[in-house]
């Protein structure tokens, strides 16, 4: 089935350290309703301001194993798709190495032609350096291309690529630094011209940095277990013109993103485990300025700051941009201003949308024997800021070499593009179990 004229960019051994980042979930609840209480902002109050990207496909969840746990795969433990995830954690991987193969369908109540593809590796060289690499693909599938006038002038298939070198390096008994170092490659036009306008595919070169720590003494009611916390910040990168006019001018982000991770694996008994999974997650791209009319009909920035910065400022510009809610005359609905000039903005808004702009997800996963899996999980994002909302659920199954995963997306609001759709990952180690690590105990 062809989609028509579709456009898709739209962690006792450092005991207190673990204590607080287990606390990071709380802390920011927290801080949200001292933001509500300590000001006249309350959600209700926020305006819709969703953050916006280019090559948002960077940044789609590619395997089944987070797929099933709300998308809180930043503190699992290592597989092939750590390479997306967290590359830091390969250092602590039991196999020696491995490779995973994963099937997204993307719009499936709409189209069958649209997909995501990834395929991910590594190989660890020695106790303390691990190399990997993957590769993704994201087709838009088949595209009839027309005019202003309805009139047709071709077929395409738009598709982009990313392709990622990863390397681990184990920094201690506990803790692991890693780095990605990506190249990207987005052909959404075919080259035709829009608007009068020259196009061309999207080029960008990206970084990722991330680090973990666990805790293999931890004991959470009563239960001994495993702590995995892990940070990463990935594709930072410049940013990407489609066309001439784009590059003397303003350009897009790429999906630049925090990610803060904490797990703990509660081991049961000898045949059962049962892991918690916590990813507190951020873009870090500017937040778009709150723009309107003003009494003398001007089009103004009212509030808020410019997008139009470099990749660095603008990951700084994101804690603190956010343009909150201006105030508005309740007889006459005109915005108020101060003194100043300055439009006045409702108390506590800011930082309320800040926190809004942060995603939450939250996963469970059981194993039996470490033969199946069941996991389930929420991932959640303000409805102010994309309202992503949705239930997951999967299963996993792991015979000798061979492990197969499958997940299943419920959305809670219907414009989810994976609304009701199966995923798919399969995976294979390619080296003894525990072979490559002098260590007893490992992150999950």
């Amino acid at each position: 089935m062809k989609a028509q004229n579709v456009y898709l960019l739209n962690q006792t051994r450092i005991m207190t350290i673990s204590k607080l980042t287990v606390g990071i979930f709380f802390l920011t609840t927290s801080l949200g309703s001292f933001a509500a209480g300590g000001g006249n902002a309350t959600d209700d109050d926020l305006q819709l301001n969703t953050i916006t990207t280019a090559v948002p496909f960077m940044s789609i969840t590619p395997d089944s194993r987070a797929g099933g746990m709300g998308d809180a795969g930043t503190a699992l433990s290592a597989s092939a798709n750590s390479v997306y995830w967290n590359t830091s954690m390969l250092s602590f991987s039991e196999s020696t190495s491995e490779i995973s193969l994963s099937y997204t369908p993307w719009l499936r109540q709409l189209t069958n032609d649209i997909h995501l593809s990834y395929l991910s590796g590594y190989y660890k060289l020695n106790d303390q350096h691990t190399i990997g690499g993957s590769l993704r693909f994201f087709s838009l599938g088949e595209i009839t291309f027309t005019d202003e006038d309805a009139n047709y002038i071709r077929e395409d298939k738009p598709s982009e690529f990313e392709f990622t070198g990863a390397y681990a390096f184990r920094t201690s008994e506990r803790t692991s630094v890693g780095v990605n170092g990506k190249f990207a490659y987005s052909n959404l036009t075919g080259g035709l011209p829009v608007q009068g306008v020259m196009t061309k595919p999207g080029v960008a070169g990206a970084a990722d940095i991330s680090f973990t720590f666990f805790n293999d003494d931890a004991k959470i009611a009563g239960k001994d277990g495993v702590y995995t916390f892990a940070a990463t910040i990935n594709n930072i990168g410049n940013k990407i013109a489609y066309s001439s006019v784009a590059e003397s001018g303003a350009r897009d982000f790429l999906p630049m993103n925090l990610k803060i991770g904490n797990s703990f694996r509660a081991d049961l008994d000898a045949h059962n485990s049962l892991l918690f999974s916590l990813d507190l997650q951020k873009l870090l791209v500017p937040t778009p300025p709150f723009e309107d009319y003003d009494s003398n009909g001007d089009y103004v920035m009212m509030s808020g700051r410019s997008t139009n910065v470099g990749v660095i400022s603008g990951m700084l510009q994101s804690f603190y941009d956010a343009p909150g809610t201006v105030e508005t005359d309740p007889v006459t609905g005109q915005y108020l201003k101060n003194a100043d000039g300055t439009y006045q903005i409702k108390s506590g808004s800011k930082f309320l949308e800040e926190l809004s702009e942060i995603n939450i997800g939250f996963g469970m996963e059981y194993w039996y024997n470490k033969v199946f899996a069941v996991r389930g999980g929420f991932f959640f994002e303000d409805a102010q800021k994309g309202a992503r909302q949705y239930f997951n659920a999967g299963v996993g199954f792991k015979y000798n070499k061979f492990l197969i995963d499958i997940s299943y997306l419920a959305a809670l609001r219907r414009q989810n593009p994976l609304a009701n759709t199966l995923r798919f990952t399969l995976g294979m180690t390619l080296g003894d179990d525990g072979a490559a690590s002098s260590s007893d105990t490992k992150p999950e």
